[in-house]
């Protein structure tokens, strides 16, 4: 009997990992541009962009420590159709004043140039245990942002599982949406499928965030959740 179990189960993790499917950014309309990838023409059907624009982070030649912003990606186009979401890199949280300026000041000239900017993301990899101090940050950065902007973050699918609920509520009233993300580097993480039934859990409105070209077998289950918003690809080169 323990033997036709395990037979059994061994057919089922073989059936699972035959039903994934590469992620086709054909069938998506909303897609991460980061520095250093090629236009695509799948961006001729997008409704949504979230476009990188700098990065945060604590410069290695300067021995003070001192936090720096450093524009990155493309320069202000002038896009007429669809949302654009301005995204910053964040590698640390202790952001002086002027960063705050630099910042800001980027997303009005988007604005000021006629694109239809909606917000910012930020892209910071909070690890799960410290998740109340990002949501302190979080709700310092949504009183400085001009009214009219909402507030995107990337989330670590452990969030959901393993955060403290208090943490969690930290951030609903503050966040717009949080993308959770699927993959590591430019590969998609082997277990995603594990965390995706916990992700109502967090009582949040979720986008699920997908690796141009990864494994991705997308659940029934997923589409009935009242706070899921649909999927954003990351695009790369080949």
């Amino acid at each position: 009997m323990a033997r036709a179990w395990q037979c059994l189960l061994t057919l089922c993790l073989v059936l699972g990992a035959s039903s994934q499917a590469a992620v086709d950014a054909r069938d998506h309309d909303a897609f991460w541009l980061w520095s250093g990838v090629a236009p695509q023409p799948v961006l001729s059907q997008a409704k949504t962009l979230y476009i990188l624009q700098g990065q945060i982070s604590a410069s290695r030649r300067d021995p003070s420590g001192k936090v720096h912003f450093i524009a990155q990606g493309m320069s202000i186009p002038r896009l007429s159709q669809g949302q654009v979401w301005v995204v910053y890199r964040a590698h640390t949280l202790h952001w002086p004043e002027a960063v705050y300026g630099q910042l800001l000041g980027q997303v009005q000239r988007w604005q000021q140039a006629g694109n239809p900017v909606v917000g910012i993301q930020i892209d910071f990899d909070a690890r799960t245990r410290y998740l109340d101090e990002y949501a302190s940050f979080l709700r310092d950065l949504r009183q400085r942002l001009p009214a009219q902007y909402r507030l995107s973050i990337t989330g670590l699918m452990d969030w959901s599982s393993n955060a403290n609920p208090e943490a969690i509520a930290g951030l609903k009233g503050v966040v717009d949406e949080v993308v959770v993300q699927t993959y590591q580097g430019r590969h998609s993480i082997a277990n995603y499928a594990a965390y995706l039934p916990r992700l109502d859990r967090m009582g949040l409105p979720f986008k699920v965030g997908l690796i141009q070209g990864g494994d991705w077998q997308a659940p029934e289950y997923l589409k009935d959740s009242p706070w899921f918003r649909g999927y954003v690809v990351f695009l790369q080169n080949p």
